[in-house]
C-alpha cells in the first residue's frame, strides 16, 4: 500500500513538474517565487524593528509577483488563479498609493 501510494505520488509529481515542462511553468515558478520573496522583506524588516513591519518593498514584490502570476494564470487559463489575482493587484497598487501619498504629504510639511 505505502509503496503503491509513494509510486502514485512519484508519477504525479514527475508529470506535473517534469513530463508537463514549458516556459510558463518556468514564469510560472518563478512568479511564485517572487510573491513568496516579499514574507521574508516583511519578516526580516519586523525582526529589524522589533515590531510587525510592512516595507514598501514588501507591497512592490506583491505587485510583481502578483502581475507575474496573473499573467501565468490568463496563459494558463486557470479561473481561480485569474480570479485570486485580479482583486489582489489592486490591492497592492492601493495600498503603495497610500503609502506614497503619506510620504508626499510628509515632505510638504
Amino acid at each position: 500500500m505505502i509503496f503503491s501510494l509513494s509510486q502514485h505520488l512519484g508519477d504525479y509529481l514527475y508529470d506535473v513538474f517534469i513530463a508537463r515542462f514549458d516556459f510558463w511553468l518556468l514564469f510560472g515558478v518563478v512568479a511564485q517565487l517572487v510573491f513568496t520573496a516579499r514574507f521574508l522583506v516583511q519578516w526580516i524588516a519586523s525582526e529589524r524593528a522589533g515590531q510587525s513591519v510592512i516595507p514598501v518593498a514588501f507591497w512592490m514584490l506583491s505587485i510583481v509577483g502578483g502581475m507575474m502570476t496573473l499573467a501565468y494564470g490568463i496563459q494558463r487559463r486557470e479561473a481561480v488563479i485569474i480570479m485570486g489575482q485580479v482583486l489582489a493587484v489592486v490591492i497592492y497598487v492601493r495600498n503603495l498609493m497610500l503609502i506614497m501619498k503619506k510620504r508626499r504629504e510628509s515632505q510638504s510639511q
